[in-house]
């Protein structure tokens, strides 16, 4: 008996030490596994057996073998590698969006400047054709690299579309492989001991899934892990899998957002519910960034053809007879997108809707720019006003503001247009006043004779006059002048007083009056601007009359030139900025986001490092520790062997006993 007792001692710890050698051993193996954690055998004595001199143990027994593992360190590390996805993608996409606004002469300020430029030589030769067709090539040039940025955004908005797309496919796979290792795990619970590496796998899965779109778990009594996504919506439930889509932006198609597909169709993730994982990263930068960049772009490229098409206006060109000047620039019509959740006919027609000209279906929402000069860098939301009646609220989506507008009212340097049927209770539309502007820009001019360098009105100083007066230069300000008057300003004293009148071809007097100039100003009258040097004296005169020769007057090509300083693009703070002011502030702006974004990434990815290394300390293979209890465990399964044989050894001699 004494000599089965002990072999069962020795057969039990002999087992027990190989066990623990073979989990030691999984370890060593495992140690680069990702995902892997350490796992460890445990043991507990057999319990005692009475006798009358005492209980004598009777070995050890192997209850399970156990994997190191911190729920919430886990969790942490998931949810860090989430974030630093999104602050990655978002930090890389903004600096491929950099590319479009390069520095140097490559960029869009440095032509628009150039182009500006250009029309100091038509100045200069009013009558040169060379000079002007200078300036026409220019103008191409212009428009070729707004053409050319805003085709760059395209790109990068269907890249945005390409990795959306990719990601959603990822998660879906990973989702459905989360469910069917939930099923295992279900059915492994019956045993009474933990699946180790099917644990292991699940939680490297949604770490996974975590890095393409931020996820929340519940684990289930069964096992299970439930995975939830954008505030709640399911993914994986138990078994099953829910999947994951894409769809159509609600106002552009071009764009897409998140959503989860069921029987039911499809159901939209708001954008701000998905917090984390490159799928996040991509949102916002769709959705903020690169809507800014449009917007930007675009703003500048209405200001300056707007600016250079109202003073081309203004001048005459060298036609015969000399006419106003056409437009330099086109930049296509302001876009207008209605939702697709918007009211419909019973022909299935949005309600906001009719048929204009040519037969297109258009919404009844519409806008018309007045002031290039006021127009924002942003997009409009519009919705029927509940609070107001008739009126419209606009939120202007680059900071949220809204006002009300009345039907034909003004904001941000254009007009609300409501024609047709009006839009029904709940119907939105989103406004484009400059965000198409870029890509739809061209020159639309061709001729150089079409330049109107000549301004319709030309001045001069009476020969009598005793001041030092002289004409600095005069040009047609507003759409007002009636080139066939003739103006007539009399100075009254030495001060700048003067009496002015305006005659018509026949010399008929039409107004009169009086005014004052002081040096540095001009003489506003009839739609002109006329700069003085020198100073005049009492009975000097100088006569703004219709200009007869147009080939020699540089005039309105001065004015042009002037457009290099000209205030002409509005900014945040509500002051304004010349073209090439403008465009280097987007590229500081742009930089900046860059550069913020970067600095997020760093500090992002340092958490999420930091977050895997506390998993890692916990859960991780040490292999100096693993070889130090390889060492243990041989020397206890050497000693168990020992044991074995002196219990052979004893009951070897007592059956010689028994023989005898």
């Amino acid at each position: 008996m004494a000599g089965s007792a002990l072999m069962n001692l020795g057969s039990r710890a002999l087992f027990a030490n190989y066990a623990a050698l073979q989990a030691t051993g999984n370890n060593i193996a495992n140690a680069n596994t990702k995902g892997y954690s350490r796992q460890t055998v445990e043991l507990e004595a057999a319990g005692g057996q009475f006798s009358g001199a005492g209980f004598f143990g009777k070995g050890v027994n192997v209850t399970t073998v156990a994997r190191a593992h911190n729920v919430f360190l886990t969790r942490e590390a998931a949810s860090s590698r989430g974030f630093a996805a999104a602050d990655a993608t978002r930090s890389e996409q903004l600096k491929r969006l950099e590319l479009v606004f390069p520095t140097g002469e490559a960029g869009v300020g440095h032509a628009s400047g150039q182009f500006l430029n250009a029309f100091v030589d038509v100045a200069s030769r009013p009558q040169d054709l060379a000079a002007r067709q200078v300036v026409l090539g220019r103008a191409a040039d212009v428009a070729s690299r707004f053409r050319a940025a805003g085709r760059q955004l395209d790109t990068l908005q269907a890249n945005v579309n390409s990795d959306l797309k990719a990601a959603v496919a990822t998660v879906n796979t990973l989702a459905q492989r989360v469910a069917d290792i939930n099923a295992q795990i279900t059915l492994a619970q019956g045993s009474g001991h933990q699946p180790n590496d099917l644990l292991d796998l699940r939680d490297q899965l949604i770490s996974d899934i975590s890095a393409q779109v931020q996820v929340t778990t519940i684990a289930a009594n069964d096992g299970s892990m439930s995975v939830f996504i954008g505030g709640g919506q399911r993914l994986v439930l138990g078994a099953e899998a829910s999947t994951l889509a894409t769809m159509s932006d609600e106002y552009d198609p071009a764009k897409l957002r998140l959503a989860l597909s069921d029987s039911s169709g499809l159901h939209p993730l708001p954008d701000n519910l998905v917090t984390g994982g490159a799928v996040a990263g991509l949102l916002r930068f769709q959705r903020v960034d690169l809507a800014d960049a449009r917007n930007l772009l675009g703003q500048m490229a209405v200001s300056l053809a707007a600016a250079v098409n109202t003073q081309q206006a203004l001048g005459l060109d060298l036609g015969q007879p000399p006419g106003a000047g056409a437009p330099i620039f086109g930049t296509g019509r302001p876009l207008v997108q209605p939702s697709d959740r918007n009211a419909l006919d019973a022909s299935g027609n949005p309600v906001a809707s009719y048929l204009d000209a040519t037969g297109v279906r258009v919404p009844s929402i519409g806008l018309t720019i007045t002031d290039s000069s006021r127009l924002r860098a942003s997009s409009y939301e519009v919705r029927p006003d509940a609070g107001t009646p008739g009126n419209y609220l606009v939120t202007r989506q680059s900071d949220g503001q809204q006002t009300s507008v009345a039907p034909g009212g003004v904001i941000d340097g254009f007009r609300l247009d409501v024609t047709g049927p009006l839009p029904a209770p709940g119907d939105r539309f989103m406004l484009h006043p400059v965000g198409t502007a870029a890509l739809n820009m061209q020159r639309v001019l061709d001729a150089p004779a079409g330049i109107a360098a000549a301004s319709p009105v030309t001045a001069s100083v009476a020969a009598g006059n005793t001041g030092t007066m002289s004409v600095a230069g005069v040009r047609a300000a507003s759409t007002t002048l009636d080139p066939t008057l003739t103006a007539t300003m009399s100075f009254t004293d030495d001060n700048g007083a003067y009496s002015w009148e305006l005659r018509d071809a026949a010399n008929t007097l039409v107004s009169s009056g009086t005014g004052a100039w002081a040096a540095g100003q001009s003489i506003d009258l009839n739609g002109f601007e006329l700069q003085l040097n020198g100073v005049p004296r009492s009975g000097d005169s100088v006569v703004v009359a219709p200009t007869v020769y147009t080939s020699t007057n540089n005039g309105n090509a001065r004015a042009l030139t002037d457009l290099r300083d000209a205030l002409m693009v509005a900014q945040p703070s509500g002051s304004g900025a010349t073209i090439t002011d403008a465009y280097a502030n987007v590229m500081t702006e742009v930089g900046v986001r860059v550069q913020s974004a970067g600095i997020s990434a760093e500090m992002s990815a340092a958490v999420a490092r930091d977050a895997q290394a506390s998993v890692s300390e916990k859960s991780g293979v040490n292999l100096d520790e693993e070889a130090a209890r390889l060492i243990q465990y041989q020397q206890s399964y050497q000693a168990a062997a020992k044991m074995l044989q002196v219990a052979q050894s004893i009951f070897d001699s007592l059956l010689q006993v028994a023989a005898r």
